[in-house]
């Protein structure tokens, strides 16, 4: 998160199009055009893993022009985890997704936090 900052984007309906980033924004593609409306600020990655799997990654995004909702949210994606566990690997996994939940917890406080700040 580096502070509020400019990007110019290559869209397909509005040529170059500038765009102000929200703190939190990580990173915006630049080398192909987009429709604006599929425009978006996407913060940090945050992959959940299991034995070196993955299995969902997490990130604030907010798409400014959107024809749904603008508000910022946390996108969460599965991985396609599957596999059959014995006793002991259930455990482990039951343990893996407890730690994933406190950090999800974390990720809705600070979103929390740039809901209240205005930070959209």
């Amino acid at each position: 998160m580096t502070g509020r900052r400019t990007v110019t984007v290559p869209t397909v309906d509005h040529g170059l199009l500038t765009l102000t980033c929200p703190a939190w924004c990580a990173e915006h593609d630049t080398r192909l055009p987009q429709y604006k409306t599929d425009l978006s600020h996407t913060g940090p990655e945050h992959a959940f893993r299991f034995e070196g799997e993955e299995l969902f990654r997490a990130m604030l995004t907010q798409y400014p022009f959107g024809s749904g909702s603008r508000e910022t949210g946390l996108y969460v994606e599965e991985g396609g985890f599957a596999r059959t566990l014995d006793p002991a690997g259930l455990r482990q996994l039951a343990a893996t997704l407890t730690v994933h939940a406190v950090h999800l917890r974390t990720l809705a406080s600070q979103l929390d936090a740039i809901l209240r700040a205005g930070e959209q």
